[in-house]
């Protein structure tokens, strides 16, 4: 099985070059490296990249920056074979990732996303244990090895924290790409398509064999749009929306969990010495509200 690596890029020089070499030090071959540069100010990393000749890496630039939704529908949109990764430019896969995610899909022939185990570095590489990734561990099912999870447990289980890293995730590509990406988000449009694929009836693989070093560090676009309280907006947004959508279905467990979403609360409140010192304009009113479950529209 040829598992094909979608790596949209807009960023540091170094991280790119680092998850490029993690993709070629893999010890199953059987890969296909795409690389969607979204008009990166500086074209040297794509030419470093390109002068690699490695025939499994294909490189393509945007000819204007299209942003992380549009960027990540591209990547799904490419993808040939049977499974795909939307690897983040910044992340390090272990040398057993592609092995890991060819047994876990021969392993598991109806699943439709596959979620392997993950560790969480900073900046400079090191371990890190963020506020953020400890409350993911919280929410996170309570499995040994190798677990398939489908259908309204899922839903709520993600509903009430969203604890995938999504850059580590495998995704049937037929799957996908019947979905997609809903281009109304950017910060939410991973949960998103995780609750798609359950609305149709698929399953995920849930595996802690960490194959995988997802980089947490404050330039990504979730963190700054946390300080300054636009992503919980958002969310507040598409919680409404999926409450509606699981009443529809009669999943009144995912319903309640969505009407809460409490761990989006709590989250808006450990954003507010952050939104303080940052001196951002009626940011810290608007955490409040949203901790408080005060609608933000009003």
């Amino acid at each position: 099985m040829t598992l094909d690596i979608m790596m949209p890029f807009y960023g540091r020089t170094d991280h790119f070059l680092a998850a490029v070499d993690s993709v070629l030090a893999q010890t199953d071959p059987d890969w296909r490296l795409v690389i969607i540069d979204d008009h990166n100010p500086d074209e040297e990393p794509g030419r470093r990249v390109q002068a690699i000749g490695d025939p499994r890496i294909r490189y393509y630039r945007n000819t204007e920056n299209k942003g992380i939704n549009a960027t990540f529908q591209t990547a799904i949109d490419r993808a040939d074979d049977d499974w795909l990764t939307i690897m983040g430019c910044d992340d390090i896969l272990l040398p057993g990732y592609v092995a890991r995610i060819t047994l876990l899909a021969d392993q598991h022939p109806q699943a439709a996303f596959i979620h392997p185990g993950t560790r969480v570095i900073d900046e400079n590489g090191g371990r890190a244990t963020p506020l953020v990734d400890r409350a993911k561990a919280l929410y996170r099912p309570r499995s040994r090895g190798t677990v398939e999870l489908g259908g309204q447990d899922l839903a709520t289980s993600l509903t009430r924290g969203n604890w995938m890293n999504f850059p580590a995730i495998a995704w049937r590509r037929s799957e996908v790409q019947s979905v997609g990406f809903r281009p109304e988000y950017r910060i939410v449009q991973d949960l998103a398509l995780a609750i798609d694929l359950l609305y149709r009836g698929g399953t995920l693989v849930l595996d802690d064999t960490v194959v995988f070093e997802y980089r947490r560090h404050s330039s990504s676009v979730s963190s700054w749009r946390a300080v300054d309280g636009s992503r919980f907006a958002e969310e507040q947004r598409f919680f409404r929306l999926l409450a509606a959508e699981f009443r529809a279905r009669g999943w009144k467990r995912a319903e309640r969990a969505a009407k809460v979403h409490l761990s989006s609360r709590i989250n808006a409140l450990t954003q507010l010495p952050g939104a303080v010192r940052g001196g951002t304009p009626g940011a810290g009113s608007l955490l409040i509200r949203h901790a408080m479950g005060i609608g933000l529209d009003r």
